[in-house]
């Protein structure tokens, strides 16, 4: 497939995520700044420039290699820790086919670190290239950074910088240990090593009458072979990388969407199945009649089934609800013997007594139907959330979870309450 089959695909998708109509408005508005930023991508494709962001500890020189490859002092250096702040972007090179912009980002072990690191690694998250820069042996959290780039499946170059600061020996036993350590991360040709900001070289000179004179001459930027392997990978696969970090962005923001949008109909179906439940309790409770019971038990259940079908997306018809609530209540029968006696027991009392007893038993019979609903509503929320499964462990496994997960004493007593609460 060519790039710009990738870069279709990578547009398709992110306008998608865009359009996607069914994503409940409260879901829509918390995630207002993610879909800016798809947006942004988006445009980002169309104008097909190429993003490549510098990563990396503190004072390692982050904005030394930026400002050595850009030709002139762009990005803000100085000896003051953590100069970098916020991240700041320029304007490197145009190409025929777009352009490409530097973007440079506070340390990842900065004061704060813990909003900055993140806020490096948000950016580093929508780069189609990441120079990870360092100047001497891995510390720790550096290798911990780099190694969550690779798993993030970030393209990257590792960039050792101040290579002026070693001796060949000394610079010979470093890259052969970093690349021994680093091989399953960065293959050997991501390993580049520069002199972004070399000190200068001291000179010592004799004038006529044989004084020595001491001086500095600067020197230029060691920086050619992290260029010619950033223009060897962007001539071969520039638009490929683009379309790739806009996949991985779409399909990261896909997750966090989906993730979203079921918390919202979880808590949709919470009222619901709450409320259905509690509906239940005082139909049960204030009707004398045990047939009747039985029959407002069924019809309520029904209808929270479908009530709840439509909160997630798979509608079904009462027929198709009856049948989910006929295996549900299988598995209750066998899971809840007792719970289900004690209920048939309290109907019996009902009509034996002709209704006299009925607020004698109304809150403890309302309480075990309350209950036994809010078992079949989060039951049929688990089936519905995994589309119309119930996994490999079947309904048994699904329902025992959910009882298990239950503090039976005190929702029968919150349940008990409400119902006499209502119905005074």
């Amino acid at each position: 497939m060519n790039s710009d089959n990738h870069l279709d695909q990578a547009r398709d998708s992110l306008a998608l995520l865009l359009a996607d109509q069914r994503l409940p408005q409260e879901a829509r508005a918390e995630l207002a700044e993610d879909f800016r930023q798809v947006q942004a991508m988006l445009d980002k494709l169309e104008h097909g420039h190429i993003h490549i962001a510098v990563l990396g500890r503190v004072s390692v020189g982050k904005s030394s290699v930026l400002n050595a490859l850009i030709g002139e002092q762009r990005f803000s250096t100085s000896a003051l820790h953590g100069e970098t702040k916020h991240h700041a972007m320029a304007h490197w090179d145009e190409q025929e086919s777009g352009s490409l912009f530097l973007i440079d980002t506070p340390g990842i072990n900065e004061i704060d670190g813990e909003a900055r690191e993140r806020m490096a690694h948000e950016v580093s998250r929508r780069s189609d290239l990441v120079l990870f820069v360092i100047d001497g042996d891995m510390t720790d959290s550096e290798y911990q950074a780099l190694r969550g780039l690779a798993q993030e499946h970030r393209p990257l170059l590792l960039v050792l910088n101040k290579c002026d600061r070693y001796s060949n020996a000394q610079r010979a036993q470093l890259r052969d240990s970093l690349q021994a350590r680093l091989h399953h991360l960065v293959p050997p040709e991501n390993f580049i090593e520069v002199s972004a900001d070399p000190a200068p070289r001291t000179y010592i000179t004799t004038d006529a009458a044989g004084r020595e004179i001491e001086s500095e001459r600067t020197r230029s930027p060691d920086i050619a072979a992290l260029k010619e392997r950033i223009w060897e990978i962007l001539e071969a696969e520039g638009k490929t990388l683009a379309a790739l970090n806009a996949s991985l962005f779409a399909g990261d923001l896909s997750d966090r969407v989906g993730a979203r949008v079921l918390a919202v109909r979880r808590k949709l179906g919470d009222k619901v199945v709450r409320s259905y439940s509690l509906v239940k309790g005082i139909a049960v409770a204030i009707n004398p009649v045990p047939v009747a019971d039985l029959a407002a038990a069924v019809t309520v259940d029904l209808s929270m089934v479908v009530h709840l079908a439509d909160v997630y997306g798979m509608p079904m018809t009462r027929t198709q609800s009856g049948a989910l609530i006929k295996t549900i209540s299988k598995q209750l029968l066998l899971l809840m013997g007792t719970t289900w006696f004690v209920h048939l027991a309290s109907s019996l009392l009902k009509a034996g007594t002709a209704g006299l007893s009925t607020l004698l038993t109304a809150g403890a019979q309302g309480a075990v139907a309350y209950y036994s609903t809010y078992v079949v509503g989060r039951a049929a929320e688990v089936y519905l959330a995994a589309g119309c499964s119930w996994g490999e462990g079947g309904p048994k496994r699904v329902i025992r979870n959910i009882l298990d997960g239950i503090d039976r004493d005190s929702l029968l007593a919150r349940a008990r309450r409400d119902i006499l609460a209502r119905i005074g």
